[in-house]
């Protein structure tokens, strides 16, 4: 009577291992952080502001586009963004003490002059606030194809 109860025990954990036993060597794909728009959001470069969100509108042939993003300041000062990318003149935004500055929202878009990049393409930049060391990334070019998007093409 005992080994029969010894033996349902293991049974059952063997069970209960081979039903459960992916989930200790697999990845929970709910811990993987990714951004969930058709922007990206810039990796902590250990400087005071944080990117969200940040993509290039541009016109139908890339010449000139606008880069929409939400710039975070939770520090108590304020801080000044710097970005650049090859080819282009740097760009520059001071986001004040505890604000959130919405580009193309609640503020106007940075405009890129002399893109050249078409939609579709990523542009590679650098984001820099603070004394942290900066971050690259690859922006995505998008167009005025979607409704939501179709305010915040340049104009010439």
């Amino acid at each position: 009577m005992k080994s029969r109860l010894v033996a349902s025990a293991a049974l059952s954990a063997l069970v209960l291992l081979g039903a459960t036993g992916c989930t200790f060597i697999t990845p929970q794909s709910t811990e993987i952080q990714y951004s969930a728009s058709d922007g990206i959001n810039i990796p902590d470069s250990d400087g005071p502001l944080q990117i969200r969100n940040a993509m290039i509108i541009a016109n139908e042939d890339g010449s000139v586009g606008n880069l929409v993003a939400a710039i975070v300041n939770d520090t108590d000062q304020n801080e000044v963004l710097t970005i650049e990318a090859e080819g282009l003149a740097p760009l520059t935004v001071r986001v004040g003490a505890g604000d959130t500055l919405s580009l193309g929202a609640d503020a106007e878009p940075l405009r890129i002059e002399d893109l050249g990049v078409k939609p579709g393409a990523t542009v590679e930049m650098y984001f820099q606030s603070g004394d942290a060391t900066g971050a690259t990334a690859e922006v995505p070019v998008l167009d005025g194809t979607l409704p939501y998007y179709a305010d915040l093409v340049p104009t010439d």
